[in-house]
């Protein structure tokens, strides 16, 4: 939605509803809720990678803006937000993250979100597909996103937050870290 009626974001902010909005270099992105599979999934694993986070001098947020310097007009709101303490402010965080998660919901924009954070500078991208409990980690060489490869047995290691990510029938999850490990 390029022309927003002041009315309507107005409405949006008084309900609640603008929480999962977003603008793309001013025009409005609405996205509806997400399921309580992606709100339980995400819950819990931001349970378990904000401490890996605050281990390393990283900040984390759920569901916070993510926007471009010097400008209200052009923000993402993922999932998680993982960044230094300098980037974070009252409005979310200004500036690249270290690492973003997004849990992909179906037809969702959460591809079309890969170039603003090469743009941004984030370093990793993290994609959870909640249903079958998967996970890709981009990263970014310039502008591009890469697609990390796994290993032998399809695991992702971030290492921003030294975990390694691996899915299994179930579905589960595993996060692996140096002196511990979850499934969910």
């Amino acid at each position: 939605m390029v022309e927003v009626p002041e009315a309507l974001l107005e409405e949006r902010r008084r309900t609640g509803a603008d929480c999962w909005d977003e603008l793309w270099e001013g025009e409005l992105h609405m996205a509806p809720p997400p399921s309580g599979l992606h709100q339980r999934l995400g819950s819990k694993l931001f349970v378990v990678l904000l401490p890996l986070a605050e281990a390393r001098g990283l900040v984390g947020s759920y569901e916070t803006g993510l926007y471009r310097p010097g400008t209200d007009r052009d923000y993402r709101v993922p999932d998680h937000v993982y960044a230094r303490p300098e980037l974070a402010t009252e409005r979310g965080v200004d500036g690249p993250a270290e690492v973003v998660v997004e849990l992909a919901s179906p037809g969702d924009e959460t591809y079309a979100k890969l170039g603003f954070y090469a743009d941004l500078g984030v370093g990793e991208v993290l994609v959870v597909h909640p249903e079958e409990r998967r996970v890709e980690l981009f990263v970014f060489r310039g502008r591009s996103a890469v697609l990390v490869q796994g290993d032998d047995a399809g695991a992702v290691r971030s290492d921003a937050l030294g975990a390694t990510f691996a899915s299994a029938p179930g579905p589960r999850l595993f996060v692996r870290w140096e002196g511990g490990s979850a499934e969910l």
